[in-house]
């Protein structure tokens, strides 16, 4: 939450012309709600269900067109059962955008769009449980600088 998924991912897709997903966006068109009205009217465990499908049905659009795609998963969704799994048999390059901890904060502090968002201890202890599973992505890059100097460095790793 708040490391740069979307701005990075857009980048990313231009530089390799590719086709750039935001898993969000998805989820929001799906339900035809906002990711906070979703939360708010049907819960969290209705939100992870939508974005599970909305997942598989964009891993099962690459799988049948061959396409190349950037897809920017939310900040939950790495950290939800058998992601990091389905992902690794996918044969994904998982990047994993590591910001400093009062850095992420500054950024979600100006987001009204962040249901998990609440205050500064809420949202540590929401990093602390998920980042076991951002530690097991394939790159870890440091998201904290401009943006384009963010994708330059995730080119650089090579294997993207």
């Amino acid at each position: 939450m708040g490391s740069g998924k979307t701005t990075v991912g857009v980048l990313l897709a231009r530089q390799l012309a590719w086709r750039f997903e935001d898993l969000d966006a998805r989820i929001e068109q799906s339900a035809g709600l906002n990711i906070s009205a979703i939360f708010e009217r049907r819960g969290e465990a209705a939100f992870r269900q939508i974005e599970r499908e909305q997942f598989e049905n964009a891993l099962g659009r690459v799988a049948e067109s061959g396409e190349q795609i950037v897809l920017a998963l939310g900040g939950g969704t790495y950290a939800q059962p058998g992601i990091v799994e389905r992902l690794r048999a996918f044969g994904a390059a998982v990047i994993w955008l590591d910001c400093q901890v009062n850095v992420l904060l500054a950024r979600c502090a100006t987001m009204n769009n962040r249901p998990l968002f609440r205050d500064e201890a809420t949202f540590r202890n929401l990093l602390a449980a998920r980042l076991p599973f951002y530690e097991q992505a394939d790159y870890r890059v440091a998201g904290e600088d401009d943006p384009a100097v963010v994708v330059a460095r995730i080119l650089a790793h090579g294997r993207i």
